[in-house]
């Protein structure tokens, strides 16, 4: 049986199908130009989302993807940009009148994208909570600005659902809402703001828990930006709540026996008399030369009190490479 907030949400997005909502979502990230790809303004207008999933990097070698919460079909297009294959991209979504919309969109630019097919993608109504896709089927799943919108327990479901359909070392990349300070329960309880992305954020720390807690063995915070505040006299708070959106890969690695290991923007730097430092446990570390590494090596790194060297703060920003 459907929760009530569930079904406020798809009321929402039906309706945001039905006419567009520009303000509906607050996109951070610039829009992605990539050489002969044109989007509409209606796909611009209907993109529900606080960041951007599509990198370059997670997309070589061919990769089957999927996008749960097709919106108005940008990033769908997008990722079809790079996979150019009959069913290459699998969209999934709940609400009926979205889906409609989406194809229409897409339709339109298969007349505008001479490299694009509408058979490259191939849309299907099922839920994040079950996904129609098979075990071990998908190289790249992708959410923006979806799993938010879940309580705890339907987080799980989602994210245990993700992890079922990836293949071994697939990639879960996702954009989130997420808010550090303590938000009230009337915040935490509103059905409509939790479906507008806003009082469902967890703090950072929470959403990468709930996720190496499913099992993913590594994560990336690709990126972390202002989104929005929510504003006392504006929304039933005391205090200015300030939101932030964030983009994480999360990687269907095996779990290290010492834990996960989270990439938050960190890096080592020797600063010493030899040629290179090696900590035995496969880090080499070379004169002045940034090496990222993860929370946990960072950690380990720290402990050794040494005066040669630096262990830098999170960035907040990984861009691949480093210690794993």
């Amino acid at each position: 049986m459907m929760t009530d907030y569930l079904k406020t949400t798809q009321d929402l997005y039906r309706d945001a199908a039905l006419k567009p909502d520009v303000g509906l979502c607050c996109t951070t990230t610039p829009m992605l130009a990539f050489p002969g790809l044109e989007i509409s303004p209606i796909m611009k207008q209907m993109n529900y989302g606080c960041g951007s999933t599509v990198n370059a990097r997670d997309l070589i070698n061919n990769p089957t993807i999927m996008y749960v919460g097709v919106g108005g079909g940008m990033e769908v297009l997008q990722f079809s940009y790079f996979s150019r294959q009959q069913g290459g991209v699998i969209g999934v979504d709940i609400v009926d009148e979205m889906l409609e919309a989406c194809d229409k969109n897409l339709k339109d630019a298969e007349q505008t994208n001479p490299w694009f097919k509408r058979s490259f993608i191939d849309l299907r109504k099922g839920s994040a909570l079950a996904l129609p896709v098979e075990d071990n089927t998908i190289d790249v799943a992708a959410q923006n600005c979806l799993f938010n919108i879940f309580k705890e327990q339907d987080l799980k479901k989602a994210l245990s659902e993700i992890y079922r359909v990836l293949k071994p070392r697939g990639r879960l990349v996702m954009s989130d809402p997420i808010c550090n300070q303590p938000m009230n329960e009337t915040l935490r309880q509103d059905e409509r703001l939790r479906a507008l992305c806003l009082t469902g954020s967890l703090p950072l720390n929470d959403y990468i828990k709930m996720i190496t807690d499913i099992g993913f063995g590594t994560v990336e915070i690709r990126a972390k930006r202002p989104y929005r505040v929510l504003a006392p006299g504006q929304y039933a708070t005391d205090e200015l709540i300030y939101i932030e959106s964030v983009e994480v890969c999360a990687i269907k690695d095996p779990m290290p026996a010492d834990g996960p290991c989270v990439f938050t923007g960190k890096a080592a730097i020797y600063y010493g008399a030899n040629d290179y430092f090696d900590d035995d446990k496969g880090h080499v570390l070379l004169p002045n030369q940034p090496l990222a590494v993860c929370d946990k090596t960072a950690g380990a790194l720290a402990s050794l009190k040494r005066d040669d060297i630096l262990i830098t703060p999170s960035t907040f920003f990984y861009d691949g490479g480093g210690c794993c």
